[in-house]
């Protein structure tokens, strides 16, 4: 393939960004990285990875404002976290990021562990606590 035969799809998810994804050859027969705004199948699947993650964070969002989950679950979808890879980050066992999943168990938090919580999602306690994000009215 040439350069100027690389997909450049005008619906990009990239926001104006572009990624060496595909190497093609330049004028003089050389293999160079050309940047890619993405192509129509790569978009259409991103678009529907993307709108998966949104439902599985609105849902959590949910479970917290019906008293049925700790900020801490919505924060780790946000972040597109698991329980396992958050405990790595924070320094907790898995089973202890669970448990602190419980709103019971949040609620009697140390400060020092909220943040902690707060540094890894890289947000202040108190955005943790309420969970409204600085860019939220």
């Amino acid at each position: 393939m040439k350069k100027d035969q690389v997909p450049q799809d005008d619906e990009n998810l990239l926001e104006g960004k572009f990624k060496v994804l595909k190497y093609a050859m330049d004028d003089e027969g050389k293999y160079i990285g050309v940047g890619s705004k993405g192509w129509e199948p790569e978009n259409v699947a991103l678009k529907q990875a993307w709108e998966v993650i949104n439902e599985k964070v609105e849902e959590a969002r949910q479970l917290v404002l019906q008293g049925k989950a700790s900020p801490i679950l919505y924060f780790m979808e946000k972040n597109l976290m698991d329980a396992k890879l958050l405990a790595s980050h924070s320094g907790y066992f898995t089973w202890t990021v669970k448990r602190h999943l419980k709103p019971d168990v949040f609620k009697k938090l140390s400060e020092k562990r909220l943040e902690n919580y707060a540094r890894v999602f890289n947000i202040s306690v108190q955005e943790l606590i309420t969970l409204k994000e600085k860019n939220e009215h």
